[in-house]
């Protein structure tokens, strides 16, 4: 019998690697950052119980990201289920957001193709061994294997020697492989290089490097940047670029990024990404070479739209949001005003509101007990 199916209708679409090898990607928002900031969360832990008790929220937002622009949909996981909060079964959450991130794909009417990823384990921070966190991986990605997901990706990593060996676990699946770091120009929480970690995870197998989170775009794409000229020097040419930032602006930040800021969790609000920064980014990106741009926490639907329209020419098509809308700056093209014009936008400095407000902060007193007390916070896509 023909199989008509949602698993039969991902197959006939371009994979990931076919996409970018002709254009870019459009990646979605940070998942469960906007489901916190939604009321569905609990800020600092961040686990996605909400795609067992709150489906509907779920598959509402990932429903927000494709119809603003983003060519992937991020299955709301969990990588760590054993710090689940309220007792929730960790293993009905995954199985949950698994089915609800094929369900938003299945409904999309442009080709949408579904990521499950896996993050920093538990295993390593408490310095169980490679076995454990092996094992852990692979419990993981049994996941995606079983809802057949079109890649995977190993995100959200501080330390190369982790990421390196979420790679070589992706591997066994058989699917595209994005390997992304949470590092900025320093490199990782080791002192190994950007241009290394880039080496290195193209070395065990990845087809897209790049990195993911903690940073604002100005550090990431910096950080990108040297991950290229790396890859250049080290011969490596066959290869992708991937950046998805912290939605953020964090010109302050040091090793641990955000996890240092004063304002993070519950103040970070007044440094969030306006659209036309997340314009420019996305610009900016693509100019660089990167063609697989998305957002990590903090990017939302709106950003999703500004970067899907100012890269709308070289992906040849428009987000459903702007074929029923247009622009974002559209809106204001029937008035005869200088804030008519897309250049007023791109060309201000946006204000901050408060008067004795700073550019930037001063980080926590302490900033390695900063980072330990966040240890447990694994981030889900």
């Amino acid at each position: 019998m023909e199989d008509n199916g949602p698993s039969a209708k991902r197959q006939a679409k371009k994979g990931l690697l076919e996409r970018l090898s002709e254009g870019v990607i459009v990646g979605d928002g940070g998942m469960i950052w906007t489901m916190e900031m939604r009321g569905y969360a609990k800020a600092g832990k961040y686990t996605p119980e909400v795609c067992v008790e709150h489906g509907d929220a779920v598959l509402q937002a990932h429903r927000e990201f494709v119809h603003n622009g983003a060519d992937i949909i991020q299955a709301c996981t969990f990588s760590s289920p054993q710090h689940s909060e309220n007792a929730v079964d960790g293993v009905a959450i995954n199985n949950a957001a698994c089915a609800l991130a094929l369900q938003a794909a299945s409904e999309a009417t442009d080709s949408v193709l579904v990521a499950g990823g896996l993050n920093k384990s538990t295993a390593y921070m408490d310095g169980a061994g490679k076995e454990a966190v092996v094992a852990e991986f692979l419990r993981q990605m049994d996941y995606y294997i079983r809802n057949d997901f079109d890649f995977v990706v190993a995100e959200y990593f501080d330390y190369l020697e982790e990421a390196v060996w979420a790679v070589e676990v992706l591997k066994q699946s058989g699917k595209p492989i994005m390997a992304t770091m949470c590092i900025g120009p320093d490199g990782d929480l080791t002192g190994v290089s950007a241009e290394e970690c880039a080496v290195r995870l193209a070395q065990a197998g990845a087809d897209v490097v790049g990195v993911n989170c903690r940073f604002g775009p100005r550090l990431c794409l910096d950080t990108v940047a040297k991950m290229k000229a790396g890859l250049l020097a080290a011969g490596i040419q066959q290869i992708h670029l991937a950046v998805q930032p912290y939605g953020y602006l964090t010109p302050d930040a040091s090793a641990t990024g955000y996890l240092a800021l004063a304002e993070y969790p519950f103040a970070v609000d007044a440094r969030t990404l306006t659209r036309v920064e997340a314009h420019k980014y996305a610009t900016e990106a693509y100019k660089l070479g990167v063609r697989y741009i998305g957002g990590c926490c903090g990017f939302e639907p709106r950003h999703i739209r500004a970067m899907s329209e100012a890269l709308q020419d070289v992906r040849g098509h428009m987000a459903p949001v702007t074929k029923r809308y247009g622009t974002w700056y559209d809106s204001l093209n029937d008035k005869v005003t200088i804030k008519s014009s897309p250049n007023y936008w791109l060309q201000m400095e946006p204000a901050t509101g408060r008067p004795k407000s700073s550019a930037v902060s001063m980080p926590v007193r302490d900033e390695e007990e900063c980072y330990i007390r966040n240890r447990g916070h694994t981030m889900a896509g």
